[in-house]
């Protein structure tokens, strides 16, 4: 256990510390281990993403062993946040991964589908022979994955779980894809709340992010620490990139994450062509099949959202769904204007990059932005002005308009970010950035620091954070068993 005293065998650590092993001082592989006199708590398990350094981290071993991990909590299913458990369960791994029933499904989907691309890269690697590993092996297979949803234990927002006499936590809804919540963790006598990624205010499908009760020490996302989102409607700037692209005869493509920006976009789409403000009959494609699953599962959670269930089932109409890959090139070469939804939203992959290297070249198309681009990332590129993006091996001029819209990113923007720290005030917490760019997370520290008188960290990856001391404890006796309280739910 990593709660032991170095050199001295058999007494434990009595000091409860903080180890970022992702998301220090980067948007990507958020995995946030506590470290406790009894227990190691991991929040999150996600695979890095974006440039090749971070995507190289995946495969170095982390600094705490899985077996002497003692549970997981998810915040929500993303594989920035998930990606890492079915390597997790492969390493050793044998305990809880507790999380939402939405998160639960949408994990689950999410996982199967990250595996089947790691074990598609490494075949067409080897049968090419462009890797220098011989041979060439992912992370882990569909098998892992599907071994991994064991593991997987079912809770319910606010409903408090027991973990020991000197642990419990409860989630709260934290508003940036069904399912997603933040983390209040009531460990030897202080709270510890873990943000995981805050959504939006005011939002398409999603209620606001819950009120969370006061806590010490608060491990926050800052994606956007150094930016406000537009003040103009989402749907208004929408209805009008679409409208001038038919109006020159062009394609509008968007880019999208499967789970989240996809459905809220289709909404969106099916709001404006129900009051004529776009053309009802221009045709929507949603080539991504992983998009469509999820928006399956998302039907039967309607109490996640803030429209009815009958409206959540008519989005989808007006839509057509390819499931199939061939017919890929069939919607691209499709006369007429057409919009398309296709993942990944960040442009490293899938059947997006087939869309941009038919349609990026030429100036009557749009190719709208709605979500965060990490480093790294054509996306990223395409927000920076890039002339030409590289796609399989080859150059594309960039001619096409890119337009991104702010209004529908699914991550508060700094005055949200403020909004929902305020709410802890009153306790005075240490706060923790996490989940940020160092440019992001410096801009918030200081806002933070200015507005809210609240001493602010930024840790770095892997460094071991010392938060207080337990006093008088008295170890609980016999193994930690999950229980719950105010719920009749059993784990």
């Amino acid at each position: 256990m990593s709660s032991l005293i170095d050199n001295e065998p058999g007494i434990r650590d009595q000091t409860v510390y903080l180890q970022s092993l992702g998301a220090a001082q980067t948007v990507t592989g958020s995995k946030h281990l506590l470290i406790t006199p009894e227990l190691n708590i991991l929040i999150d398990c996600g695979l890095f993403q974006g440039i090749k350094s971070l995507r190289e981290k995946n495969r170095e071993p982390l600094p705490v062993s899985a077996s002497a991990i003692d549970m997981v909590i998810l915040t929500h299913a993303h594989l920035d946040h998930s990606g890492y458990i079915p390597l997790l369960v492969k390493n050793g791994y044998r305990k809880p991964i507790y999380m939402t029933q939405p998160t639960r499904d949408l994990a689950e989907l999410i996982l199967r589908d990250s595996a089947k691309l790691q074990e598609e890269d490494a075949e067409k690697a080897n049968r090419n022979g462009y890797s220098r590993h011989k041979p060439a092996r992912p992370l882990y297979t569909v098998s892992d994955a599907v071994a991994a949803l064991a593991f997987f234990k079912v809770i319910s927002p606010e409903e408090t779980i027991r973990v020991n006499s000197d642990i419990d936590f409860t989630l709260y809804i934290s508003a940036h894809i069904a399912g997603a919540c933040s983390v209040n963790l009531n460990c030897f006598g202080k709270c510890i709340v873990f943000s995981g990624d805050i959504g939006r205010q005011q939002s398409e499908l999603l209620p606001p992010p819950a009120h969370v009760p006061p806590a010490d020490y608060v491990v926050m996302e800052s994606t956007y620490g150094d930016r406000l989102h537009a003040k103009t409607d989402a749907a208004d700037e929408l209805a009008m990139v679409i409208n001038n692209t038919v109006f020159n005869h062009g394609n509008i493509l968007i880019p999208c994450f499967a789970v989240g920006r996809a459905q809220e976009v289709m909404h969106l789409i099916y709001r404006l062509k129900k009051k004529q403000g776009i053309p009802s009959a221009i045709p929507v494609f949603l080539d991504s099949p992983m998009a469509a699953s999820a928006g399956k599962v998302l039907l039967h959670y309607p109490d996640w959202f803030t429209i009815s269930e009958k409206e959540c089932a008519q989005m989808f109409s007006g839509v057509t769904i390819n499931d199939n890959h061939q017919h890929t090139q069939a919607i691209i070469h499709q006369r007429g204007s057409k919009i398309v939804l296709a993942a990944s939203g960040m442009m490293t992959g899938g059947r997006v990059l087939e869309y941009l290297k038919h349609y990026i070249g030429d100036a009557r198309n749009t190719i709208v932005i709605i979500g965060y681009q990490a480093e790294g990332t054509r996306g990223r590129a395409l927000l920076n002005k890039a002339y030409e993006i590289k796609i399989h091996g080859q150059y594309y001029p960039v001619r096409a308009q890119v337009i991104e819209i702010e209004g529908l990113s699914a991550h508060a923007d700094q005055t949200e970010l403020l909004e929902w720290l305020g709410q802890f005030k009153e306790k005075t917490p240490e706060v923790y950035l996490v989940h940020g760019e160092p440019c992001a997370q410096e801009a918030l520290r200081i806002k933070i620091k200015d507005e809210l008188k609240l001493k602010v960290i930024i840790p770095e990856q892997y460094q071991k954070i010392p938060l207080y001391t337990v006093t008088a404890h008295q170890p609980a006796n016999g193994q930690a068993a999950a229980s719950t309280t105010g719920s009749s739910a059993t784990l």
